[in-house]
């Protein structure tokens, strides 16, 4: 069933994000949200770190967030109907004025090819300008992709600190959402976000990614869950969904994924950072 007007995909295609777009009630966002402090208290180290990833594999309620249906209505309208989950992250910034996200795109350093998929980037506490929120500089998904810079930077929350250089503030556009809103964003647009600058932690779930069946990681194996439609190419290992909250066999399989993500993320380095 279409979710998005012809106006709303045309705003996608030619500004290469959309937003906000209502997903998660209030109280399905604090869901996730309190699920994410019961992890953090009884296992500590889990979501650190590399562990902020492939969260989906590891808790039925975040599982129950990737294949909402009224999220994958939207998505299907951007890249068609055999959608599979390619990854989660939590992007958490607490209140300490440290995290950011250094302008980049995403198409530079995951792998999926071609770029049939798009990141949903949920809110679940508010984003704002004042927390963080990302910006987008609208347009660049039109354009080539730009040298990053990798700079292991302090503070920032991506993997190698890999950075575009020189993006014009006053020319990108923030996301402002309110907690269970998204937005989502094509592969190439270049895009970060500031520090948290509130007196509250600032919460995002990002799919990152959700990828047609036709996309293929040309430089390493991801792990993943079938969303919607299916799958006739069978490039991905295909995993089940958990059933409960860090089971054994669950964390085995996200131990595996994570490694084969690091192996992703820091391909061609002899350095890695802590993510």
């Amino acid at each position: 069933m279409a979710n998005l007007s012809p106006e709303q995909i045309k705003k996608y295609q030619d500004k290469g994000y959309l937003s906000p777009i209502e997903a998660l009630t209030k109280d399905e966002a604090n869901e996730v949200k309190e699920e994410i402090e019961f992890i953090e208290k009884k296992w500590p180290n889990e979501l650190k770190g590399l562990g902020r990833n492939y969260v989906h594999l590891i808790s039925p309620i975040f599982d129950k967030v990737v294949h909402n249906s009224k999220i994958l209505d939207t998505v299907e309208d951007i890249i068609g109907k055999n959608i599979l989950v390619g990854g989660t992250t939590l992007f958490i910034k607490d209140p300490d004025k440290k995290g950011f996200v250094s302008f980049h795109q995403d198409a530079k350093y995951i792998g999926f090819e071609p770029h049939n998929w798009v990141t949903a980037w949920l809110a679940i506490t508010d984003s704002n300008e004042e927390n963080g929120c990302m910006r987008m500089y609208s347009g660049t998904h039109k354009e080539d992709l730009k040298v990053h810079n990798e700079k292991f930077n302090d503070g920032n929350l991506l993997t190698r600190g890999q950075t575009v250089e020189n993006v014009p503030i006053e020319k990108t556009e923030p996301v402002i959402l309110k907690a269970g809103q998204m937005s989502l964003h094509h592969p190439k647009i270049v895009h970060g976000s500031g520090i948290n600058r509130s007196d509250k932690r600032r919460i995002g779930f990002v799919i990152q990614s959700y990828i047609g069946t036709n996309v293929e990681q040309v430089i390493g194996k991801v792990y993943v869950q079938q969303a919607r439609g299916e799958d006739a190419f069978n490039y991905h290992n295909h995993v089940e969904r958990p059933t409960s909250t860090m089971g054994e066999k669950n964390i085995n399989i996200r131990k595996i994924a994570m490694e084969e993500l690091s192996n992703i993320f820091y391909i061609g380095l002899e350095k890695k950072g802590k993510f």
